[in-house]
């Protein structure tokens, strides 16, 4: 029995997928304008911690979803080191969505 819907369980990996991704962008955006344009931190002193929870929360969500839909280690490997490089949580959700990864799987019968 599963503890979480697998159609909640994709629902929110990819809300969560996207909004690390923004987040991301945001971030690498401050770093630009703390670096290069006006010196100032505002930028990553707001999207520096936003993007560590979603990140976290990336995780933890990348973590319970490969369980509700019995992804393989490979699987779950590969969706775990998207969230390091920029944008590429997109990339793996869009993946997963397109390989019926994130489908609900039709009772045996």
């Amino acid at each position: 029995m599963a503890v979480v819907s697998p159609s909640s369980a994709a629902l929110v990996f990819r809300a969560v997928a996207i909004a690390e991704a923004c987040s991301w962008a945001g971030l690498l955006i401050g770093m630009f304008f703390k670096y290069v344009v006006v010196f100032d931190e505002v930028g990553v002193t707001v999207f520096g911690p936003i993007h560590g929870a979603l990140f976290v929360a990336y995780v933890v969500v990348t973590l319970v979803v490969a369980r509700t839909f019995r992804w393989s280690v490979g699987t779950t490997l590969l969706a775990l080191v998207a969230s390091i490089p920029p944008l590429a949580t997109l990339w793996f959700e869009r993946r997963a969505r397109q390989r019926g990864l994130l489908a609900e799987r039709a009772p045996a019968a």
